[in-house]
């Protein structure tokens, strides 16, 4: 059995050229006939290898992308991973079909321009340019591959895989730069890093953005702050829609008319954003709007009033507890009852405010187990603002939307069995109504002062 030494030393055999200048020297001889000088065969004979390599190449090359692609394909579609078929899909195969012809170019071009020595370190400068490139494409499609593989994990789904993806392929494009500059310069690799200190100052600033993204998105992810399919609201940058992407330079965000907003990745830090992904969680979504009720219309109910709103069934019982718990209070207090002000009564805005808490409770799109509340807020020169405040059981926005509206349909509506006045800006036809009715009493006035 050949040991281990003897394989590597057959293997370093096959691939050392001067172990083919035997082929290139039967070519030379071979051209003898045509008499040319020694310089001329040289440059006849490395045409006619260089030619019959590129033909070669071309049937190989032919070969495998019609039989070997189309094989990894028909294998990849049958099998239950779906890996394999992301690996064809970034041409991963295609790529590393390409090695093989690099590969023997790197191998064969010593002997085919084994007449000219200067001419041979070029093209060995060449290939090395040509295999690191090819390396360089198959290392970006594997890392593009599992970018896409990781994508169909529910666990990663949600991740900025496309940012630690571009963090790879800006490393691999790195050090393939430095591969090619050593290479074309004949410097040693780590020297060459070495000097980079000194220009780190030029390189921090050409590259600032992609810096402060790559903090950004390691901040981002770390802290669990955005994640794609997130519904996020920048005001200051037109962004309210769901994350679509995250990369190490921008955050793209489609609004909900469809539009597309680009954000730089580092402003997701150094600005403030309000992330909905835990309305969207919680299972609720809040109710925030007011009533501006006309002050003027608060009053006291009358007795006759109360028992008329005692017809509103959920409202009843109410009433009925209410009026006992003022009457208790008003004989304990000894309060004078000719005078209203006196004591404890009834107001229509209080049996507004809890017919609409009531109303709310019994609504079965309202969740039950987070905050409700029909409060007052602050009087402003436009009324007295009745706030309701509650949770619908859904986060769905149109079905949101109609439950809100639903809502507020009847509570406009039923505002005016408690003898309150919504509040309103003149529109042009009250102005105009007013104006009419102005007249018609000046012109009454000035009639009976003829009379």
């Amino acid at each position: 059995m050949m040991n281990n030494d003897s394989i590597v030393n057959n293997i370093q055999d096959i691939l050392d050229p001067e172990n083919y200048s035997g082929l290139y020297m039967w070519f030379f001889n071979l051209l003898d006939f045509l008499n040319l000088s020694e310089y001329g065969t040289h440059v006849v004979t490395a045409i006619l290898l260089v030619l019959s390599f590129s033909i070669c190449m071309f049937i190989l090359d032919y070969v495998l992308k019609n039989f070997f692609i189309v094989l990894v394909k028909a294998f990849s579609s049958k099998t239950k991973t779906t890996f394999d078929d992301l690996l064809v899909d970034n041409k991963f195969f295609h790529n590393v079909t390409h090695l093989i012809p690099v590969a023997l170019a790197k191998i064969l071009f010593p002997i085919f321009f084994l007449g000219f020595p200067h001419l041979t370190n070029f093209m060995m400068s060449v290939t090395a340019i040509l295999l690191t490139v090819t390396i360089t494409l198959v290392l970006r499609s594997l890392i593009r591959s599992l970018r896409d593989y990781m994508k169909t994990k529910p666990k990663l789904i949600d991740k900025p895989l496309d940012s630690y993806a571009q963090v790879f392929s800006i490393f691999l494009y790195f050090f393939s730069g430095v591969t090619i500059f050593s290479i074309v310069t004949g410097t040693d690799p780590v020297k060459f890093l070495i000097s980079l200190g000194a220009a780190s100052a030029i390189l921090i600033l050409v590259f600032k953005d992609t810096i402060m993204g790559f903090v950004a998105s390691i901040q981002v992810s770390s802290n669990d702050m955005v994640r794609v399919g997130d519904w996020i609201e920048m005001a200051k940058y037109g962004a309210d829609g769901t994350v679509l992407e995250m990369n190490l330079s921008t955050v793209k965000v489609q609004n909900f008319d469809k539009t597309i907003t680009t954000i730089p990745t580092h402003l997701l830090i150094s600005d403030s954003f309000k992330n909905y992904r835990g309305m969207q969680t919680s299972g609720g979504r809040r109710i925030k709007r007011s009533i501006n009720i006309k002050i003027s219309s608060i009053r006291y109910l009358e007795k006759d009033e109360i028992e008329l709103l005692k017809k509103i069934q959920i409202l009843a019982p109410y009433i009925e507890e209410r009026q006992k718990e003022i009457e208790e209070y008003n004989e304990l207090t000894g309060a004078d009852q000719s005078m209203p002000i006196n004591g404890r009564r009834i107001t229509n805005i209080g049996m507004f405010r809890a017919y609409v808490t009531r109303y709310i409770q019994q609504n079965p799109n309202i969740h039950k187990e987070y905050p409700l509340m029909v409060r007052h807020l602050q009087p402003t020169e436009h009324g007295l603002p009745v706030e309701l405040y509650m949770f619908t059981n859904t986060t769905v926005w149109a079905v949101y939307e109609n439950i809100m509206a639903d809502i507020f349909d009847h509570v406009l509506a039923a505002v005016d069995y408690f003898h309150l006045d919504v509040f309103e800006l003149p529109s042009s036809d009250d102005v105009r109504q007013f104006i009419h009715n102005s007249a018609l009493g000046e012109n009454v006035k000035n009639k009976n002062l003829h009379l």
